[in-house]
């Protein structure tokens, strides 16, 4: 039976032959690990950002941010702002250097963090802060500057929906931030399977983290088969972690972002008909940016209270006609461990409590098919007006 038919998934990778053909290549190379595409595609997603911040292969967002965290000598006594709406990574990774993450509330209409409820936290330990750029639309970058160097402040830029988002005529990854993490895993809008690239323009801190990704030896392993020192000789300067990417996702994550601006184009297609379709239902449609400047990795409705329905009520009746969808997010605060450990209240957020209940995240991907668009349509409105 025709795929298509049966089901629309909330998401799926869009995998050519191209891609297919690079991870054979380097699977018959017999370099697996990191090495000469792990080099080249960082390389190239520098020259994609603008050229000028330096570019490090991860095996995962989390892994990037991580890095950051670590480079930048966060540690006990500090505390790290970030948005309640996010995913747990983005505090899990302060948590992880003994730091403190600071959950704070998000601006009503694009749900990125809110700088207001962000000044309000900022306390003598504050020592940084990592906004989310939500579903693919960057944060306003220039007031987040300003208020970093105001309240002197690192900027650690989780852009794991945002690649390729600009803003300001600037691609997000080509700012003043200290570092930007973007995150490949598979729903990602480019895709190594697993993966992610920090970037930062900041030397000391790019040397930092490239001795960290592999157990804090002196020497990555191309290098060390690359040079005239025998291979087997290397010091580790530091208890470093396993977070290097392989060359088999590079060569993948080569050719995907060869198509980055292409899928970017397609996905903003769908989400074009979708803002069409739905503009006369009770939801809030989100905010679309300037042209060219959402990535949009997701497209995410919210559910007025005057709906035919609840949101978890929609989520059921989608998924009784075979369409995935998906909810982004559960807030920080929502979450057990963050609740009970930060002491955290609904109270205190009341701009994501609110949305919580209403946002729903339907189907969004560069292959998706004009007749699974059409019945993804059919069956919200249906359900919604």
């Amino acid at each position: 039976m025709n795929r298509d038919s049966v089901s629309v998934p909330f998401a799926a990778p869009d995998i050519g032959d191209r891609e297919i053909a690079s991870v054979v290549e380097a699977l018959r190379s017999g370099w697996l690990t990191t090495g000469p595409n792990t080099v080249a595609f960082e390389k190239e997603f520098s020259e994609f950002l603008g050229g000028g911040p330096e570019a490090i292969a991860v095996n995962s967002a989390t892994a990037g941010l991580h890095l950051a965290v670590e480079a930048l000598g966060l540690g006990p006594g500090d505390e790290v702002i970030v948005p309640t709406w996010t995913f747990t990574a983005t505090a899990e990774v302060v948590q992880y250097s003994g730091a403190r993450p600071i959950p704070v509330d998000v601006d009503p209409v694009t749900l990125n963090l809110d700088l207001d409820a962000a000044s309000g936290a900022v306390t003598p330990r504050t020592r940084a802060i990592m906004p989310v750029h939500f579903a693919g639309l960057p944060m306003n970058r220039a007031a987040l500057i300003m208020f970093a160097r105001e309240k002197d402040l690192f900027v650690i830029e989780d852009a794991a929906h945002a690649l390729p988002a600009s803003s300001l005529g600037r691609r997000v990854g080509d700012s003043e931030s200290d570092a930007v993490v973007f995150s490949f895993y598979a729903t990602k809008t480019i895709t190594t399977g697993e993966g992610g690239m920090l970037v930062t323009r900041r030397g000391e801190l790019a040397t930092r983290a490239r001795t960290m990704r592999l157990h804090g030896i002196d020497r990555d392993v191309f290098s060390r088969y690359h040079s005239r020192r025998p291979g087997w000789q290397y010091d580790v300067v530091a208890p470093g972690f396993k977070y290097n990417m392989t060359d088999v996702a590079a060569a993948m994550g080569r050719v995907q972002l060869t198509r980055a601006l292409a899928m970017r184009d397609a996905r903003a297609r769908v989400a074009r008909i979708y803002q069409e379709a739905f503009c006369d239902l009770p939801v809030t449609l989100p905010e679309a940016g300037v042209a060219g400047d959402h990535a949009w990795h997701l497209f995410v409705l919210r559910i007025s209270a005057n709906a035919p329905m609840s949101r978890d009520d929609f989520v059921a009746q989608m998924a009784s006609r075979g369409i995935g969808t998906s909810v982004h997010f559960t807030p920080l605060h929502m979450l057990s461990y963050w609740r009970e450990s930060s002491d955290l209240r609904l109270t205190d957020f009341p701009v994501a409590t609110q949305a919580f209940q209403e946002v729903v995240s339907l189907p969004l991907f560069s292959t998706m098919t004009d007749s699974q668009i059409d019945r993804v349509i059919t069956s919200t409105r249906e359900f919604l007006r």
